[in-house]
């Protein structure tokens, strides 16, 4: 049987699950970073500003940013394929870098070739689970991919209580070790895949507009105009102003469980191992309702569950109890703004320039995440956590909102129908974004 017979009869759920698995290794380290800042900070003497530096440029904040920029256009121009290939083999070569890191300016420029290519490839992906899955199942596709970034946290934070009381620095360096074999493992399956039909389709299109002399060229200043401008402010709003607390939660939380809640660095990982298992479950419903219930009403429910979790940490240090710290934890878990995201993202654009798209607003969250982490070492230097906590309170309150007014219901339509409802009264055919789209549902 060829390899290309092979790609075609993949099923849409096999082709979701080998897409969705980059969230696995994206997840997975920013966590493993997470579960040992405390020991790479002693072991490079990091101060503030290097502890800054480090997580503005990861694969949770400015490197991803950069990287789905880059590769959101890539995606569009040349294929999802293109892109989910050969940015695992780079991925590689910065994990490798980071698990033999033996000074600052290698541990970092790991931490840089990481987060670029996982940047491109979370966009890549994403919009290929989106454009592959049946239209009746879309949310619940997308869910998977959620699954595997919260599994990630799971099994690195779970690893991390005996590896680094076990072999402390060496311990974290296993954990990253692990994730170049299960890249390693993700490309050798996505060898099989085929591209999207979406784009193929799309392309076939295209080209007949270039021999017509009719083809638009995709800029910004497309996308940020008329509906797509809308389209961005509903996946900023929700997505960007609740990944800064997200982004904190997943790079600093073992540190803040350590020097503001005074736990031990074995209590802060079981905390947030179980923050992550509480999101699997979070994404569990998510999967289940999100094909079935009208999307807005659930997103307004569990939508405003970060901000309730985070006043936990406007109360002073002294005033702070364990069970404040579970229920924090808890709370915290049942936040959807990233599985809503994934979704809107995928399905609001055209598939044109859906990638593109998709890659800004990632762009932009990112990039918001990268100054805020740059941001928050030096705020608990000097004015303490609390302060950071009333921010993080203050932006997912907005986030929330955001959603809970904006947010669509686009259940069962094919990608198709969507784009023609949105963008069918403001686009004519030579702009190729509604006749590009094809019949796959």
């Amino acid at each position: 049987m060829t390899l290309a017979k092979l790609d075609y009869n993949m099923s849409p759920w096999k082709k979701t699950i080998t897409a969705g698995l980059i969230s696995y290794i994206d997840a997975g380290s920013i966590v493993a970073g997470a579960a040992g800042l405390s020991m790479w900070q002693a072991y490079f003497g990091m101060d503030s500003m290097q502890m800054g530096i480090l997580a503005a440029l990861s694969s949770n904040t400015g490197g991803a940013a950069i990287g789905a920029l880059i590769g959101g256009k890539i995606c569009d121009k040349y294929g999802r394929k293109f892109v989910y290939n050969y940015a695992l083999l780079i991925y590689m070569i910065g994990v490798a870098l980071i698990v033999c890191a033996t000074n600052y300016p290698m541990f970092l420029l790991g931490y840089v070739i990481v987060g670029l290519t996982v940047g491109a490839d979370v966009v890549a992906s994403w919009t290929f689970i989106a454009e592959e899955a049946p239209s009746e199942n879309r949310a619940k596709h997308c869910g998977s991919a959620q699954i595997a970034w919260m599994l990630g946290p799971v099994v690195v934070f779970a690893a991390s209580i005996p590896l680094n009381s076990m072999f402390g620095l060496l311990g974290n360096r296993i954990m990253f070790a692990h994730l170049i074999v299960v890249a390693a493992f993700i490309w050798y399956q996505r060898l099989k895949m085929p591209e999207s039909t979406e784009w193929t389709e799309s392309k076939v299109k295209e080209k007949q507009l270039i021999a017509e002399g009719k083809f638009k060229k995709v800029t910004y200043a497309m996308i940020l105009k008329g509906t797509s401008l809308k389209t961005v402010f509903l996946c900023c709003g929700v997505y960007t102003l609740w990944n800064i607390s997200a982004s904190t939660a997943g790079f600093f939380m073992p540190y803040i469980y350590e020097h503001v809640g005074n736990l031990s660095n074995t209590m802060s990982l079981v905390m947030q191992c179980a923050n992550f298992a509480v999101c699997i479950l979070a994404t569990v419903v998510f999967m289940y309702f999100g094909d079935k219930v009208n999307r807005r009403g659930l997103y307004t429910i569990f939508g405003a569950t970060p901000m309730i979790a985070w006043v936990v940490w406007t109360l002073p240090a002294e005033m702070l109890q364990t069970w404040m710290l579970w229920a924090f934890t808890i709370v915290n878990g049942f936040a959807m703004q990233q599985q809503f995201y994934q979704l809107w993202s995928s399905e609001l654009f055209p598939v044109r320039y859906r990638a593109t798209a998709q890659g800004f607003t990632f762009f932009v969250t990112r990039f918001a995440a990268a100054i805020w982490a740059f941001v928050v070492p030096i705020l608990m230097e000097t004015v303490g956590f609390r302060v950071a906590a009333i921010i993080l309170v203050a932006l997912s309150a907005i986030s929330w909102l955001v959603g809970a007014i904006l947010a669509p219901d686009d259940r069962g339509k094919t990608l198709e129908e969507i784009t023609t409802e949105r963008y069918g009264h403001e686009l004519d055919d030579d702009d190729c974004l509604v006749n590009c789209e094809g019949k796959h549902s």
